[in-house]
């Protein structure tokens, strides 16, 4: 275990220089075609097995020990970027434009294709196998669904499923853990009210979809601060609100749309028909018609406690008791890691990235220096697991 550091060590040059490779050269959901190439080459070359492919995009990879029969664990890296226009001096600043690694892809897998390296090295120690899954798509577009879904998880069951995220405001290369919700599901949602337009200055001869759908607004807030315990967090957003393209005209629709994230199926069932009445009831006291659509996200990404314990387990003897923070609250975001995680016990930590720019914005950059106690953690896990 002691000789694990100075592995790293020796790639650290090569992991950064490939970091700021991805970095510059990011793709969206379901277009990583270089980054996968990638990925699956660097497999290749340190002896594992690699099914490209997946899901389109995804790369899967298979370590098998040679110390003797074991249980198969699996890790998870995601691999796309956003679409972000990169607002940086960085020397690997984005070289797609409007494209950019504004939420950490590019250092997550990074991280664990030296996971993967470092381990192919300590094979002869490792019991069982080692999944590594290179996912496409996270960021909206459920490319872990679409892996689970090209039966990733059965070909080789694994015990557990274990991924990270870099986490800004924690401190760097520190571990932030918790069981439970981790973070929210997240479901989006449309709605028309449609009805009769007509001249502003005679608004009592229209179905006005404004004032109505104004008046939605206010009463799907409600269900958050009336409806819903404060011990049940909600997050309803309307981020949409079209109607009208003048000024002395009624409109004859009004379309809202927006977001809701919850910690509990309950309750994200429960809103969702709630929000459904909501719409029917203001359509038919304005004599509007109204349509609701409600798009169905990613589920709540729920920890599990036992795998999170040997995380926690793992962390303390890596790095001390002080650098692993057990974290109160979960996040109102959302990850579609939580595919995996309800189809087999899972966990996501947080690794820290010290003081960096926040998440999904244009100056964010993966620091190099979270690359090494991130690659470390995976190789722990994998031993610890195998009793090494």
């Amino acid at each position: 275990m002691n000789k694990i550091p100075r592995r790293i060590l020796r790639l650290q040059e090569e992991l950064i220089a490939l970091r700021h490779d991805l970095h510059a050269h990011p793709e969206l959901g379901f277009e990583e075609q270089r980054t996968a190439s990638i990925v699956a080459g660097w497999l290749k070359r340190h002896g594992l097995e690699v099914r490209a492919g997946v899901a389109g995009t995804g790369v899967v990879g298979t370590l098998r020990g040679e110390a003797g029969e074991g249980t198969v664990v699996g890790f998870r890296a995601d691999m796309d970027a956003l679409p972000v226009e990169e607002q940086s001096d960085l020397p690997y600043r984005s070289q797609h434009p409007g494209k950019m690694h504004a939420c950490g892809h590019d250092g997550h897998t990074t991280i664990l294709l030296g996971a993967a390296a470092v381990l192919a090295e300590l094979r002869t120690q490792l019991r069982g196998a080692v999944r590594f899954y290179f996912q496409p798509a996270e960021e909206g577009v459920s490319g872990a669904k679409a892996m689970l879904a090209e039966g990733v998880l059965q070909e080789m069951p694994p015990r557990w499923v274990v991924a990270l995220h870099g986490r800004p405001g924690l401190p760097l290369g520190s571990v932030g853990v918790r069981a439970g919700a981790m973070m929210a599901s997240a479901d989006t949602f449309d709605v028309w009210l449609q009805g009769r337009g007509g001249h502003a200055a005679l608004p009592h001869l229209t179905d006005d979809p404004i004032v109505a759908g104004a008046q939605l607004v206010q009463a799907m807030q409600t269900l958050v601060s009336r409806e819903s315990a404060p011990s049940d967090p909600i997050v309803l957003s309307v981020t949409q609100f079209h109607a009208g393209n003048t000024y002395n005209v009624l409109p004859q629709e009004a379309h809202l749309a927006g977001t809701v994230r919850c910690l509990h199926e309950e309750t994200r069932d429960r809103v969702r028909e709630r929000v459904e009445q909501l719409v029917n009831a203001t359509a038919q006291a304005w004599h509007l018609h109204g349509r609701f659509e409600w798009h169905e996200g990613v589920p709540v990404l729920w920890n599990d406690e036992t795998v999170v314990a040997r995380i926690a387990q793992v962390a303390e003897e890596a790095f001390g008791k002080e650098r692993v923070t057990w974290l109160e609250h979960p996040l109102m975001g959302a990850e579609d890691f939580a595919h995996f995680a309800q189809a087999v016990p899972s966990a996501m930590f947080f690794l820290g990235l010290g003081e960096v720019a926040d998440w999904h914005t244009a100056c964010f950059d993966f620091p190099d220096e979270a690359i090494a106690p991130g690659v470390e953690m995976f190789v722990r896990l994998a031993l610890a697991e195998s009793g090494t």
